[in-house]
C-alpha cells in the first residue's frame, strides 16, 4: 500500500479530483497504456465512481469493480499490472489489443480472478509460473500472442481451472503430462504451438470432465493413448494436421458424448474400428489425408452424422447403404480412395446433402435420381470414375447446383434441359464422356456460369447464340466433338473470356467481326475445323493473347501484319489457304512450322513448299557431287585439326587459342589474361551449361568468367551441343546491349578453343540462392532481403517494359540473382531468356531448357508457353524463398511445393508459421505484406497475376504504413490462393 501511495500521491495527476480509490487505479492504467482511438476518453477524474466508465462494470450492491474489458479498443503497451489493485475484481478481458511485452511474475497479486483473457495480443517471453496460484482462476484465455518456451509445470497446480487455451503462440517445449492432473478441466487448446516432437501424454486422459480438447498443429508423434476412452464427457476432439502413426484405437468407441473427432492430415494406418458405431452421437468424423485402409464401418454412418470426410485415404469397398439413414448429412467427401461400386440408391433422399465429391475412385453404376431431393446440393464432383448412363432429369431442377465436375467416366445421352440453364451454376465441367445431342438455348439463365467444359463428348448440332448473354463466362473448352455450323456473332460480347477452344469439330463460316472485344482472350484455339475467309486484323489488337492456333482450315488471303502486335508463345497458322508475303516479324526459320500447308507463302520463306522432283540422271549427278564435297570437307577439316593440335602441343597448353574477342564496354585486360586463369582452382561455381572461374587481373579487380563447352564430346547428340551454342549466343545478344544497374554487366565475350567464353563483373556474394539456403544465411536480415527482392523486381521490369523487343528470361531463380560487396542484386545467367519477338521457336526446344524445377509456372506443364507471366511466377517463388528462408523444393512440403506449402500453412497456422524465424519480428507486418505480393505473383492462372511494373510499385508501397496489411486472422484472402479442386489446370473457378 506504501508503493501505491507513492505512486498515485507522490505523482499526482495535474487536477483536483473527487473520484474514489478504484477510479485513480484505473487512471494509472490508462496512462501506461496508448489509447490512439480515444477509447478511453469518457474515463475521468470528474467522475465520482468508474462504474460508468466504458468497459467497466461494478457490483450492484459493493459499488467494486468486478470486470475490466478493453476488448478490441486497440491499446498498446505492457500488462497493466495496477489491474491487480482493485480489490473486487473477478474478470480482466483485454482480448485483441496490442498488449507487449511480457506477462510480469506478479500477476498473481490479483487474488480474486476467475477470468483471464488476454488472447490475440504481442505479449513474448515465458508464462509465469505463478500462475497457477491464482486460487479461483477458471478461465485463462492466452491464444494468439508469442508467448515461448515451456509450458509450466505449476500448471499442474491449478485448482479449479475449467478452461485452458494457449493456441496458436510459440511454445516449443513438450506437452507437459502434468495438465492431467487438473481433473476440473472442461477445456484444454493447445492447438497450432511449434513444440517439439511429443507423445500425447497418456495422462491427459485422467481429465474426466473434459469436453474439448484440441491439440491440433503441435507436432505430436506416436500413437493416440487407449485411455482417451475413459474421456465420456468429451465432445471434440481435434488431433489433425500432426505426425500421430498408428491405428485409431478401438478405445475412441467409449467416448460416448463425441460429436466431432478431428484427424485429418496425419500418418495413420490400419482399418477403422468396425464398434464405432456406438458413437450415436457423432456428427462430424474427418480422418481424411491418412494411410487408412479397409472398408467404411458400416456404423459410422449414424443417424446424427452430418460431415464425412476420408478423403485420400486407401479404402477399399462401396460405400454403406447405412449413408443414407441420417437425416442431417450435409458433406460427404471420400475423393481420391479406392472405393468403387454404385451409389447408394437413397443417397440425398432423405439428408439435406450439399457437398458431394466422389472424385479420383472406382465408382460405377448411374447417379442417384434422389440425389438433391431436398434442394440444398450445390457441389457434385465425380472426376474420375466409372459412372455410367444419363444425367437425371432430377439434377435439371436442382437450382441450388453452383459446381458441377462429371470429367472423365462414362456418362452418355442428353444433358436435360434444365441442366444447361441451372442459375448458379460458375463451373459446368462434363469433359471426357460420351454425352450427346445439343446445347440446349435454356443455357442463357445460367447467368452466373464461368467456365463450360465439354471437350472430348459427342455434343453436336450449332452453339446456341444464347451462350453470347453468358457475361460472366471465362473459357469456352469444346474441342473433339461434332459442332456444327458457324461461330456465333454473340461471342464477341465475352469482355471476361481467357480461353475459347473449339478445335477439332465441324464448325464452318467466318470468325465474327468484332473479336477485339475479347479483350481477356488468351487462347484462341479453332485448329481442325472448316472456317475460311480472312483472318481478321482485329486478333492483332487482343492484349493478352499468347495462344494462337488456326491450323486446318480453309482461311484463305494474307497473313495479317497486326499479328505481329502478339506476344505469341504459340502461332500456328499451317495447312490453310493463306496467300501473299508474310509480316516481316514472321518471316524467318523460326516460324517455318507456324505455316507450313499453305502454298501461296511459298515465295516469302524458302523451304515451306515440297521441292520439285529431280530425274533419275539429275538424281545420280547430285549425289556423286555431294560425295566428292564432303571427302574434300572432310580432308580439309582433318589437316587444320591436325594443325591446331600441333600447335596446341608446342604450347604446352600454356595459353588458350582465343578469337573472336568482342567488348561491350571499355575494358583495360586482354583475352589472353583471362584465358591464362581458366584453372580448376579458381572455380568458384558451376551449371549445366559450364563453369565458373574468378580471374584477378593484374590491376587487382576481379571478373567472373563463364566457360560454355563449344564442342561434342563422345556419346553426345548434336542436338546437346547446338543447345549449348544457342545459350552462349542469346546470353551474349541479350547482355550484350542491355544496360541497368539490376543485370549484371557483360564486359566482352571471345571464342575459344575448346569453348565460349562470357566475362562478367564479378559479384563476391555470390548467388542469393547458395547465400540464403546456407549457413550464412543469417548475414541476411529483413531489411537486406526487401533490397535484394527490389533490386531484383528493377532488373526484371526492366527487361519486360523498357527492352525494345521486350525479354523473358525464362529461368528466373535465386541462383541466377547475384549479390554484390553491398548485397545490390542483379538478374544474371540469360542462357535461356527469350526476346519476344522470337516467339516462334518450336516448343519441343523451349520443354528441353527453359526454367528450373521448382520455379516453373503452372501453365507450362500443359501448354509450354513461356512469357513474361511466367518469370513473374518464378520471381514470385524467390519472394517466398526470401520470406521463408526455405529453398523451393524442401523435404517439409511433402508432395506439395513452396507455394501449396505457403499457402496451406499461411491459411491453417498464420504466418508466423512460414516466416523464416531467424528475421525480426519487429518486421512483421511489413513481412507480410511481402509474402502477400509474392502468393499475388503466383496465381494458378497467369492473367491474374501483376506485371512487373506492378510488383515493383506494389513492393515500394511494401514499406508505406497501412497498405496490404494481413488480416487479424492472419489468413490470406481467397483473392491469392485458389481451390485446387476447382479446374485440373489450374484455372479459378
Amino acid at each position: 500500500m506504501i508503493l501505491v501511495f507513492l505512486l498515485v500521491f507522490l505523482n499526482p495527476l495535474p487536477f483536483a479530483s473527487a473520484l474514489n480509490q478504484e477510479g485513480l487505479y484505473l487512471l494509472q492504467v490508462k496512462q501506461s497504456l496508448s489509447d490512439q482511438t480515444s477509447a478511453l476518453s469518457d474515463w475521468s477524474h470528474r467522475d465520482d465512481t468508474p462504474c460508468k466508465w466504458r468497459g467497466i462494470s461494478c457490483n450492484s450492491l459493493t459499488g467494486g469493480v468486478e470486470s475490466v474489458d478493453l476488448s478490441n479498443f486497440q491499446l498498446a503497451g505492457p500488462f497493466p499490472l495496477f489491474l491487480c489493485r482493485l480489490p473486487s475484481l473477478r474478470s480482466i478481458l483485454l482480448v485483441n489489443n496490442n498488449i507487449n511485452s511480457s506477462l510480469p511474475v506478479d500477476i498473481s497479486e490479483c487474488r480474486n480472478l476467475t477470468t483471464l483473457d488476454l488472447s490475440q495480443n504481442l505479449l513474448v517471453g515465458s508464462l509465469p509460473p505463478s500462475l497457477a496460484t491464482i486460487p479461483s482462476l477458471r478461465n485463462l484465455i492466452l491464444f494468439g500472442n508469442n508467448f515461448s518456451g515451456e509450458i509450466p509445470a505449476s500448471f499442474g497446480q491449478f485448482q479449479r481451472l475449467e478452461y485452458l487455451n494457449l493456441a496458436g503462440n510459440l511454445f516449443d517445449g513438450t506437452v507437459p503430462a502434468v495438465l492431467g492432473n487438473i481433473s476440473t478441466l472442461k477445456e484444454l487448446d493447445l492447438a497450432y504451438n511449434p513444440f517439439a516432437p511429443t507423445h500425447i501424454p497418456s495422462e491427459l486422459g485422467n481429465l474426466t470432465n473434459l469436453e474439448q480438447l484440441f491439440l491440433a498443429g503441435c507436432n505430436l508423434v506416436g500413437q493416440i493413448p487407449s485411455s482417451f476412452g475413459r474421456l465420456v464427457h468429451l465432445q471434440n476432439l481435434d488431433l489433425s494436421l500432426n505426425r500421430i502413426t498408428g491405428s485409431v484405437p478401438s478405445s475412441i468407441s467409449e467416448l460416448k458424448s463425441i460429436q466431432q473427432i478431428e484427424l485429418y492430415n496425419n500418418s495413420l494406418s490400419g482399418e477403422l474400428p468396425l464398434n464405432m458405431g456406438n458413437l450415436t452421437a457423432l456428427k462430424r468424423f474427418d480422418a481424411s489425408m491418412n494411410e487408412l485402409t479397409g472398408t467404411i464401418p458400416t456404423g459410422l454412418c449414424g443417424l446424427q452424422l452430418e460431415s464425412l470426410n476420408l478423403y485420400i485415404n486407401r479404402l477399399e469397398g462401396t460405400l454403406p447403404e447405412s449413408i443414407t439413414r441420417s437425416k442431417k448429412l450435409f458433406e460427404l467427401k471420400l475423393f481420391n480412395n479406392k472405393l468403387s461400386g454404385p451409389l447408394p440408391s437413397q443417397l440425398g433422399a432423405n439428408s439435406p446433402l450439399q457437398s458431394l465429391d466422389l472424385s479420383y475412385n472406382q465408382f460405377s453404376g448411374e447417379i442417384p435420381v434422389n440425389l438433391c431431393a431436398k434442394g440444398q446440393l450445390e457441389d457434385i464432383i465425380l472426376i474420375y470414375n466409372s459412372f455410367s448412363g444419363k444425367i437425371p432429369e432430377s439434377l435439371g431442377r436442382c437450382t441450388s447446383l453452383s459446381r458441377v465436375r462429371l470429367k472423365h467416366n462414362r456418362f452418355s445421352g442428353r444433358i436435360p434441359d434444365g441442366f444447361w440453364g441451372l442459375p448458379k451454376v460458375f463451373l459446368l465441367e462434363l469433359a471426357e464422356n460420351s454425352f450427346g445431342g445439343q446445347i440446349s438455348k435454356t443455357i442463357s439463365s445460367a447467368h452466373n456460369l464461368s467456365i463450360l467444359s465439354l471437350s472430348d463428348n459427342r455434343f453436336s448440332g450449332s452453339l446456341p447464340a444464347e451462350i453470347g448473354s453468358l457475361e460472366a463466362l471465362v473459357e469456352i473448352s469444346a474441342s473433339e466433338n461434332g459442332f456444327t455450323g458457324q461461330i456465333p456473332r454473340s461471342l464477341v460480347k465475352l469482355s471476361q473470356l481467357v480461353k475459347l477452344d473449339l478445335s477439332e469439330n465441324n464448325i464452318d463460316g467466318t470468325i465474327p467481326e468484332g473479336v477485339k472485344g475479347l479483350v481477356k482472350l488468351n487462347e484462341l484455339n479453332l485448329a481442325n475445323n472448316r472456317l475460311s475467309g480472312s483472318i481478321p486484323t482485329d486478333i492483332g489488337s487482343l492484349p493478352v493473347l499468347n495462344y494462337l492456333d488456326l491450323s486446318s482450315n480453309s482461311f484463305s488471303g494474307k497473313v495479317p501484319i497486326e499479328l505481329q502486335n502478339l506476344k505469341l508463345n504459340v502461332l500456328n497458322l499451317s495447312n490453310n489457304r493463306l496467300s501473299g508475303e508474310l509480316p516481316p516479324l514472321y518471316a524467318n526459320e523460326n516460324y517455318r512450322n507456324s505455316f507450313v500447308g499453305n502454298p501461296g507463302l511459298c515465295g516469302d520463306l524458302d523451304g515451306l513448299c515440297p521441292k520439285i522432283n529431280l530425274s533419275k540422271n539429275e538424281n545420280c549427278t547430285w549425289i556423286l557431287t555431294s560425295i566428292f564435297v564432303l571427302a574434300g570437307l572432310v580432308f580439309v577439316l582433318g589437316v587444320v585439326w591436325f594443325y591446331m593440335k600441333y600447335r596446341s602441343f608446342e604450347k604446352k597448353k600454356k595459353r588458350a587459342t582465343v578469337t573472336k574477342w568482342r567488348s561491350f564496354h571499355k575494358i583495360g585486360f586482354s583475352e589472353f589474361e583471362i584465358a591464362d586463369c581458366l584453372k580448376e582452382e579458381n572455380v568458384i561455381g558451376s551449371g549445366a551449361s559450364g563453369k565458373v572461374y574468378k580471374v584477378v587481373l593484374s590491376n587487382g579487380d576481379a571478373v567472373a568468367v563463364k566457360k560454355i563447352s563449344g564442342g561434342v564430346k563422345k556419346g553426345d547428340s548434336l542436338s546437346a551441343a547446338d543447345i549449348e551454342r544457342d545459350e552462349f549466343e542469346t546470353e551474349v545478344e541479350t547482355l550484350g546491349k542491355i544496360r541497368h544497374k539490376n543485370i549484371v554487366r557483360l564486359w566482352c565475350c571471345c571464342n575459344a578453343g575448346d569453348g565460349q567464353l562470357l566475362v562478367y563483373e564479378y559479384m563476391s556474394n555470390g548467388s542469393l540462392g547458395d547465400l540464403l539456403h546456407s549457413s550464412k544465411g543469417g548475414l541476411l536480415d529483413w531489411p537486406t532481403r526487401y533490397k535484394i527482392a527490389l533490386d531484383a523486381a528493377d532488373g526484371l521490369s526492366y527487361l519486360h517494359h523498357d527492352c525494345v523487343p521486350p525479354i523473358v528470361h525464362r529461368d528466373v531463380k535465386s541462383n541466377n540473382i547475384l549479390l554484390d560487396g553491398e548485397f545490390g542484386a542483379r538478374v544474371a545467367d540469360f542462357g535461356v531468356a527469350k526476346i519476344v519477338k522470337r516467339v516462334g521457336k518450336a516448343a519441343e526446344s523451349m520443354s528441353v531448357i527453359a526454367g528450373s524445377y521448382g520455379y516453373i509456372a503452372p501453365e507450362y506443364a500443359y501448354t509450354l508457353r513461356v512469357n513474361e507471366k511466367s518469370d513473374i511466377y518464378s520471381f514470385g517463388v524467390v519472394i517466398l524463398e526470401l520470406v521463408t528462408g526455405k529453398p523451393p523444393t524442401d523435404p517439409e512440403f511433402g508432395e506439395k511445393d513452396m507455394v501449396k506449402w505457403v499457402c496451406s500453412t499461411y491459411n491453417q497456422k498464420g504466418a508466423d508459421q512460414v516466416i523464416d524465424p531467424r528475421l525480426d519480428s519487429t518486421y512483421k507486418e511489413q513481412i507480410c505484406r511481402v509474402l502477400d505480393i509474392g502468393i499475388l505473383c503466383t496465381n494458378a492462372l497467369p492473367i491474374n497475376r501483376p506485371s512487373m511494373r506492378k510488383v515493383v510499385k506494389l513492393l515500394q508501397e511494401a514499406s508505406w504504413e497501412n497498405k496490404f496489411k494481413a488480416g487479424k486472422d492472419g489468413k490470406l484472402s481467397p483473392y491469392y490462393c485458389y481451390d485446387e479442386e476447382a479446374s485440373d489446370q489450374a484455372s479459378v473457378v
